[in-house]
């Protein structure tokens, strides 16, 4: 094989990777190789230049490099960073290697996309819960990708007409890639491990391209307790754990489970009260009878399939006296 094939190999994944162009060498065939990280470098961030090359003795070459006419670096061989404009716009790189008295030269382009990974976990979270749901154990994640690929010019491509190439453990998935395929379902990884989720998008000419990676970590289930007041709702901002005072004549609590699968609906919620199964659902009324003080146990379960279960438990009081102060005093 002739060098200028073998070199033609190597740079053909970076070209594809990060839109980046060669141009003619000086020597007439290139010596070294140009790598570009990140893959996918963003809009307004910074790419590293890298430079490797099995015929030049790099350690005794020097380096330049020009970015739209300018030079920004002269010395020895090292990385070097270039700071991009924004999505869709190129900025033109030309380095050059002056080994042995010869000037070795590339040019290539580098146009960065604005792609981002939004992982939705199917999972549980109360209602109106501000935060974000957690990647369940034994669940499954939705994964999307939201690119906004522009050309040269500023025009932004519809995301419906580019194509997307996803990856899961360095695995590509076929079925859920193609033009449109803005998202895939993804199953959570095993407790203690992670799960690798890559895109990578281009337009249908193949001009534009860029991509976006996460990594996925699963969350032990956690069940809540809550006291529904009559008054002010449910007390979201105070979970209840350990003991737990019936004050009146009855007391309303809400069970809360977050980070349980549910692909397959919503978890079982089962109450049990001194061990004996009481009431299914997310809500159970307590209500003391007879006179005097007295105490028991109250433990919830929530399931979802045989294996992702979480668990709570209160110590629950009542027939205190209610104090006779306005101030509970």
């Amino acid at each position: 094989m002739r060098p200028y094939l073998l070199i033609a190999l190597i740079l053909a994944l970076p070209l594809a990777a990060s839109a980046q162009s060669l141009g003619n060498l000086t020597s007439g065939e290139s010596s070294f190789t140009v790598s570009v990280n990140p893959q996918y470098p963003l809009p307004g961030g910074v790419a590293s230049l890298s430079f490797l090359s099995s015929t030049l003795d790099l350690t005794n070459a020097t380096l330049s490099v020009s970015v739209g006419g300018s030079n920004i670096y002269q010395g020895s061989v090292r990385p070097v960073a270039v700071t991009l404009g924004k999505a869709g716009s190129t900025t033109k790189v030309v380095t050059t290697i002056a080994s042995g008295g010869i000037n070795y030269r590339q040019t290539l382009s580098i146009q960065p996309q604005d792609v981002v990974l939004i992982a939705e976990p199917i999972s549980s979270v109360p209602v109106l819960y501000p935060g974000k749901s957690a990647v369940p154990l034994e669940g499954d994640v939705r994964v999307v990708a939201v690119a906004n690929l522009r050309s040269a010019d500023g025009k932004a491509l519809s995301p419906s007409t580019l194509s997307y190439s996803w990856t899961v453990d360095g695995m590509q998935i076929a079925n859920s890639s193609g033009i449109g395929k803005t998202a895939i379902i993804v199953a959570s990884p095993l407790q203690y491990r992670v799960r690798d989720v890559s895109v990578a998008i281009m337009s249908q000419d193949g001009r534009l391209v860029g991509g976006d990676a996460l990594s996925l970590s699963a969350t032990d289930p956690l069940l809540r307790i809550y006291e529904n007041d009559p008054l002010l709702g449910i007390r979201f901002d105070h979970a209840l754990s350990g003991n737990y005072t019936i004050a009146g004549s009855e007391a309303t609590l809400f069970a809360a489970p977050f980070s349980l699968p549910t692909t397959n609906g919503a978890p079982f919620l089962q109450w049990f009260l001194d061990g004996a199964a009481a009431q299914t659902g997310n809500s159970i009324t307590l209500r003391p009878s007879g006179k005097g003080q007295g105490d028991a146990s109250l433990s919830l379960t929530a399931s979802t399939g045989s294996y992702t279960t979480a668990t709570a438990n209160l110590s629950l009081f009542f027939g205190a006296k209610p104090s006779s102060n306005f101030f509970g005093l």
